[in-house]
């Protein structure tokens, strides 16, 4: 897939209104903002949780919308509600962005060295030379194929070795797995989206920060509990790493919270948890897929005009930032992928209505 150029500028973030508290502990709500046409919001979120939903959306779990740093939606299906820790799948992609960037501001992790792979020491190893910039911008060029779909009885579908990863022969040990895949393209010149790139990313946050219960009290230190974002379970394999590409689980709220981060910036309450162009780099798109969707470096960017960028996990699982509109939004559900049109087309309209 193509390796694009970086735009020229980026949308500038806005930054926490003047008397509106950060949602550390609690989350202002509301109101609904003047000039948002309210009951076009409500209608919106009707169609995803009323009484009779648009089947389109499969399963909704929870939407939150948060304006100028206020929850002013949020909506929940049955047997959801705010306390509820929902799965993340590859929005996990994106806390792992986030946890390489605690690294790299403390100057342990850099981004632009060669990848700490041990598969890969040897220098007559083709794949010595990848570096970690290139791992979150998946253009690392390991052979690795992400499809979910997996054969049914004398089916032909192809071989997934995201779902060997998480499921099957690479399980026990996800890094060890994607770092035995060979090349098939020089590293830095085609994107490939690749979970089991994000799991060797992980690995490496995990030669820094321990792993099992040590990396996961480290994660709340440094990253979940600055931000509130208490409910966080960051799931681990046999190996001890975090499955940095699918699983964590948290709260919708706590998703928010996540989302408000990168929409500042990396700045919470006075207090700088992620370097500022840590973030910048996450927004900036860097490349472009077969369907035309872009992405930059474990979050993906959109070209609507709005400098919007967003986690996005299987089953359309997303945390979008939009900094014209200084909004969050989130959307936790279980949607089959032959219906992604309906909650894409569903998220464009309720984004438009903060224009």
């Amino acid at each position: 897939m193509p390796i694009l150029e970086p735009p020229a500028s980026l949308h500038p973030l806005p930054p926490q209104p003047t008397g509106t508290p950060w949602p550390t502990t609690e989350w202002p709500i509301g109101p609904v903002p003047d000039g948002v046409d309210a009951a076009a919001l409500q209608a919106l979120l009707d169609r995803a949780f009323g009484a009779d939903p648009d089947p389109g959306f499969g399963e909704s779990f929870a939407t939150i919308v948060v304006k100028s740093g206020r929850i002013v939606a949020e909506r929940y299906g049955p047997g959801v509600d705010e306390s509820t820790p929902l799965l993340s799948w590859s929005m996990a992609k994106s806390i792992t962005h986030a946890l390489v960037g605690l690294l790299v501001d403390e100057g342990r992790l850099d981004p632009d060295a060669r990848a700490a792979v041990p598969e890969w020491a040897d220098a007559n190893d083709p794949r010595h030379e990848i570096t970690l910039r290139q791992l979150l911008r998946m253009t690392d060029g390991l052979s690795f194929n992400e499809t979910y779909k997996i054969p049914d009885d004398g089916g032909d579908a192809p071989w997934s070795h995201c779902i060997d990863m998480l499921f099957g022969e690479g399980q026990a040990d996800p890094a060890a797995y994607t770092a035995a895949r060979p090349l098939t393209h020089p590293p830095g010149t085609h994107f490939n989206y690749s979970s089991g790139t994000s799991n060797l990313v992980a690995r490496i946050v995990g030669d820094h920060i321990g792993r099992g219960d040590d990396a996961r009290a480290w994660m709340h230190q440094h990253l979940f509990e600055p931000i509130g974002m208490h409910s966080a379970d960051p799931q681990f394999a046999d190996s001890g790493d975090f499955i940095g590409s699918s699983y964590l689980y948290a709260t919708a709220r706590d998703w928010a919270r996540f989302g408000l981060l990168y929409l500042r910036g990396g700045e919470w309450d006075g207090r700088r948890i992620l370097p500022r162009q840590w973030v910048d780099d996450a927004r900036t798109t860097r490349a472009r897929d077969e369907d035309g969707a872009e992405y930059g470096e474990h979050w993906w960017t959109y070209p609507d005009g709005r400098g919007r960028f967003f986690a996005s996990g299987f089953e359309w699982q997303r945390v979008a930032c939009v900094p014209t509109s200084d909004l969050v939004v989130v959307r936790l559900g279980r949607t089959p992928e032959d219906d992604y049109p309906t909650p894409v087309a569903w998220f464009d309209e309720l984004i438009a209505l903060f224009d």
